[in-house]
C-alpha cells in the first residue's frame, strides 16, 4: 500500500459505509469487514478520495500526553495530505504520525493569523476540547463537590475544564465568557466566545453519558461558529456560518422525524409529549441535544415549559444547528438573539425548519 502526498485534486470524503467504504477498502487492500468498525468509531476516520486513494486514521495519545492522528494504512494519501491535516485539526491533534519508516511526524499548523475568525475559532475550539478531555479525567474524584445557586452540581473537573479551555481560546483575542466565571464586559455587536467547558456535570459525576465540551462564537446576537464534543464518546460536531456543519467529518442537516429532546422534566413534574412527537428523550446534556437536532437524530428540542437554559449551554449547538440549516425560535415565534449574559435564562424551540419549530411551539402551548 503506497503513501501519497498533498498533490491531489480529488474530492476526499469521510467514508460512512456503502460505496465509499467498499472503495476505501479496495484501495487499502483490506476486507470491507475489517474496515467497517472504524466507520462508526469516533476515534477512527476512513477517508476516501479518487481511485486508489484512501487512508485509515486513528486518534491516540503520545507518552507526553498530546493528541495525535496516526496513519494506520494508506494508499495515494499521506500525513501531509490536506484532508488528513484537516481531520487532525478537527480532532484537536498537534501532529500526524505516519507509519514507521515512512514520513515520520508532520506538525499540524493552526490557521494563519490573517485567516477568518470563524476558521481560527474552529481550530482553537477543537484543540481546547482536547485539553479539556485530559483535564476532566485527571480531575475526576478530586476536590470537593459543591452545589451552585441554581441547584446544579459543581466539581473540581468544572474548574479544570475551564482553565484548560480558556488557556487555548484566550489566544484568539476575543472576549471569552464561561459558565465558571463572572461575565466580562462585552460589546454585543462585536464577536465574543461563550463556553461551557463541561456541560452535563451531573452525568459526568454519575458516569452516565453524555457530557460535553461546548463553545460558540457569537456576533450580532447570532451564533456564527460552534464546536461541541461529547467527551464520553468522542463524537464531534462543528459548524460555521457559510461553511455548513459536520459530525465526525460527515456533513449533516436536520430531517423530519418524531423524536423530541428536552433538557429535563419541567420543575420536577411530568414530561409532556406534544402531538407532533412520538417519543421524548432526555439526555441531561443540552449542548449534545441541540446537536442531535442539527444532525437529524431528533426532529426538535425545546425548553418552553421549563424555566429556561443559559447561553453557554446552547451557543455551540445553536451555531452547529444554524450551519446545518436549522432554526431556533423564541416562545412567541420570533428569532432567538443571544446576549452576553451567562446568568439570564432563555427559552426557545430548535428544529429543522421554521414550520417545524412553530408546530412544536403551538403544541407545547396547547398542553
Amino acid at each position: 500500500m503506497g503513501s501519497g502526498g498533498a498533490g491531489t485534486a480529488d474530492v476526499v470524503v469521510a467514508a460512512t459505509g456503502g460505496e465509499t467504504l467498499l472503495r476505501a477498502a479496495a484501495a487499502l487492500g483490506l476486507a470491507p469487514a475489517a474496515l467497517a468498525p472504524a466507520v462508526s468509531d469516533p476515534a477512527y476516520r476512513v477517508l476516501a478520495g479518487g481511485p486508489d486513494q484512501a487512508v485509515l486514521l486513528r486518534r491516540q495519545w503520545t507518552v507526553e500526553g498530546l493528541a495525535e492522528a496516526v496513519v494506520l494504512a494508506s494508499s495515494g494519501m499521506g500525513p501531509d495530505t490536506p484532508a488528513v491535516l484537516a481531520t487532525a485539526v478537527g480532532w484537536g491533534c498537534q501532529h500526524v504520525r505516519d507509519r514507521p519508516g515512512r514520513r515520520g511526524v508532520v506538525p499540524v499548523e493552526p490557521p494563519a493569523a490573517g485567516a477568518a475568525l470563524t476558521e481560527r475559532f474552529l481550530a482553537a475550539a477543537a484543540l481546547a476540547a482536547t485539553r479539556v478531555e485530559t483535564a476532566v479525567s485527571l480531575a475526576r474524584g478530586t476536590g470537593e463537590d459543591r452545589v451552585k445557586a441554581d441547584g446544579s452540581p459543581s466539581l473540581a473537573a468544572d474548574e479544570a475544564a475551564h482553565t484548560a479551555a480558556v488557556g487555548v481560546l484566550g489566544d484568539l483575542g476575543v472576549p471569552v465568557l464561561s459558565e465558571e466565571r463572572l461575565d466580562v464586559s462585552v460589546d454585543p455587536d462585536e464577536p465574543w466566545i461563550v463556553l461551557d467547558p463541561l456541560d452535563g456535570t451531573g452525568n459526568f459525576r454519575a458516569g452516565l453519558p453524555p457530557w460535553a465540551f461546548s463553545a460558540g462564537l457569537v456576533q450580532g446576537g447570532g451564533a456564527i461558529a460552534g464546536v461541541v464534543v461529547d467527551l464520553s464518546s468522542g463524537r464531534r460536531w462543528a459548524g460555521a456560518e457559510g461553511a455548513g456543519a459536520r459530525r465526525d467529518d460527515v456533513p449533516i442537516s436536520p430531517r423530519p422525524g418524531t423524536t423530541v429532546v428536552v433538557p429535563s422534566a419541567p420543575g420536577g413534574g411530568a414530561v409532556g409529549v406534544p402531538a407532533t412527537a412520538r417519543r421524548i428523550r432526555v439526555t441531561g446534556c443540552t449542548a449534545v441535544e441541540v446537536c442531535l437536532v442539527a444532525d437529524g437524530s431528533a426532529v426538535a428540542w425545546h425548553d418552553l415549559d421549563r424555566s429556561g437554559t443559559h447561553v453557554h449551554d446552547v451557543a455551540g449547538g445553536l451555531a452547529v444547528l444554524a450551519a446545518a440549516g436549522g432554526v431556533a425560535l423564541t416562545a412567541d415565534g420570533g428569532p432567538l438573539r443571544l446576549d452576553p449574559d451567562t446568568e439570564a435564562l432563555i427559552r426557545f424551540a430548535a428544529a429543522g425548519t421554521v414550520e417545524a419549530a412553530g408546530e412544536l411551539i403551538a403544541a407545547v402551548g396547547r398542553r
